[in-house]
């Protein structure tokens, strides 16, 4: 007998439909093949299918059992597809006798027939509400992962014994039916920057980046509060809207870092790899891709400390991901693409000792030296950073001053309210940052001072058709901090002393 059961495959973070069919050759000795461009995960999957038909108190067919993963020219991978195949031989061999056509099957069984925890579960539910699936079947432990998605039958299932009793409604099973609130948003509570004592041009200089999703490099001499002022950077960012939540949300579930106990992205991500990591951490990869740093800091910060100790090489894998918010994953089964719309925060020493800019203490490199350093990083990446700020030492009257400075939830009410400006300029959740050329003409209109500043800045500093463009971007974000309509000549001027020079 013949049968086929509904399930369906990760590909990068969308899904493709996997029919799993399943034929026994009655005549033929005793023999369990899965066939299908199955990986490894799934190969061994005919023993754990079979002892948890059998430890679920049912009978594993004796005869030759063959499953076909269609269709068979899209490789599949992981242990999701366990309980699709344990039904499909149940309804095989007639221990399963229900129309389950409507119905969608996924996650992987334990040796006693109960259902473990199963990645890229998001996208899952996603495909089969897009798909018209009237029914869901998934481990009992992503039921809250799950849970982010309405208008679709989501069962938590416990185990295939479970699975079975309610299918054939001996013991029925409940559907998800208290959804996640997308709009319960929390925040990092244990940094503020009324704790950061000075460097108001540096705090300044984030609330752009933050208002306007710019990029920006911190320089200055160890010490001088450059980490602390990245990582308190995540409390001014605004709140995630639903479809930034989803999006990030569905990243973690395909790269199956989502917390267990409260498996829903909805603080923005803070990425912070070492300068050792290779590309294929920063980018994403592997025989079947997952997404890599940029891609899982999505719609938060990308943080690279000590920036000109990435390997070069490593750092040249940002050009896409700065200039189009994507990355392009290309493997011989073909191209996946990742989100990577991240805003890129990095601190770096200005020489190898670190103190050629600091006045107090004295450099000990060499003018080679410097100039060495400092070409690490290449032309075409620091064209694409909108902003640079000086970071100096912290003067020790500043240390000493106990007047408070801004708290950060009074700076991030200044930067939501420029986000909702951005939003109800582009129509959607967008920021400065992400305008095209068109965009730029349209809503980045300049004064004729502006534009004698502007060209005199350019023919001065050498700045290319890039950075010409990045500094509109600047300006309007300024201008929108301040809840401007028209772009000024001080909005343009701030922008430019943020260029490298």
């Amino acid at each position: 007998m013949f049968t086929k059961i509904n399930s369906c495959a990760n590909i990068g973070l969308n899904c493709e439909k996997v029919e799993i069919e399943t034929d026994i050759a009655h005549r033929q000795q005793t023999n369990f093949i899965i066939v299908g461009l199955p990986d490894a995960a799934i190969q061994e999957a005919k023993e754990r299918v079979r002892f948890a038909v059998e430890n679920s108190g049912f009978e594993f067919p004796r005869p030759k059992v063959t499953v076909s993963l269609a269709p068979a020219d899209v490789k599949k991978e992981g242990p999701a597809y366990d309980l699709p195949i344990a039904v499909s031989i149940l309804k095989t061999t007639k221990q399963l006798k229900v129309d389950i056509d409507d119905s969608l099957f996924v996650g992987e069984l334990s040796l006693d027939g109960k259902l473990r925890h199963t990645n890229g579960i998001l996208p899952i539910t996603l495909f089969a509400k897009e798909k018209g699936y009237k029914n869901l079947f998934i481990p009992a432990i992503n039921a809250i992962e799950a849970s982010l998605i309405s208008d679709v039958n989501i069962y938590p299932v416990n185990s295939l014994r479970e699975l079975v009793d309610h299918l054939t409604n001996k013991k029925r099973l409940e559907p998800i039916n208290n959804y996640q609130d997308l709009n319960e948003t929390s925040f990092v509570t244990d940094l503020d920057m009324a704790h950061v004592q000075g460097q108001e041009q540096a705090k300044r200089a984030l609330e752009i980046a933050a208002a306007g999703g710019h990029n920006l490099i911190l320089n200055g001499p160890p010490g001088s509060g450059k980490t602390l002022l990245s990582k308190t950077m995540q409390t001014i960012l605004p709140r995630m809207t639903e479809e930034e939540i989803l999006e990030v949300t569905k990243i973690y579930s395909i790269a199956g870092l989502l917390p267990k106990d409260q498996p829903v992205i909805n603080t923005r991500p803070f990425r912070a790899p070492h300068h050792t990591s290779s590309g294929v951490s920063l980018v994403g990869g592997g025989n079947m891709p997952k997404p890599g740093e940029i891609s899982l800091s999505h719609r938060g910060i990308l943080f690279l400390d000590e920036f000109s100790e990435f390997p070069r090489q490593v750092l040249e894998n940002l050009r896409q991901p700065l200039e189009d918010g994507m990355i392009s994953i290309a493997r011989a089964q073909g191209t996946l693409t990742f989100p990577a719309s991240f805003t890129l925060i990095a601190s770096q020493n200005p020489c190898p000792c670190g103190y050629s800019t600091d006045n107090e203490k004295h450099c000990t490199c060499s003018p080679s030296q410097i100039v060495n350093y400092q070409k690490k990083i290449s032309g075409p990446i620091l064209d694409r950073i909108d902003m640079f700020c000086e970071v100096p030492r912290v003067p020790f009257e500043k240390l000493q001053d106990e007047s408070s400075s801004e708290s950060s939830d009074k700076i991030r009410t200044r930067v939501e309210q420029a986000r909702a400006i951005q939003a109800k300029r582009f129509g959607r959740s967008k920021t400065n940052y992400e305008m095209s050329g068109k965009e730029i003409k349209e809503f980045c209109l300049l004064n004729d001072e502006s534009i004698n500043l502007l060209k005199s800045a350019l023919t001065q500093f050498h700045l290319s058709a890039r950075s010409y463009y990045r500094i509109m971007k600047l300006a309007r974000t300024i201008a929108d901090l301040e809840e401007s309509v028209a772009i000024q000549t001080g909005h343009v001027a701030e922008a430019l002393q943020y260029r490298k020079k």
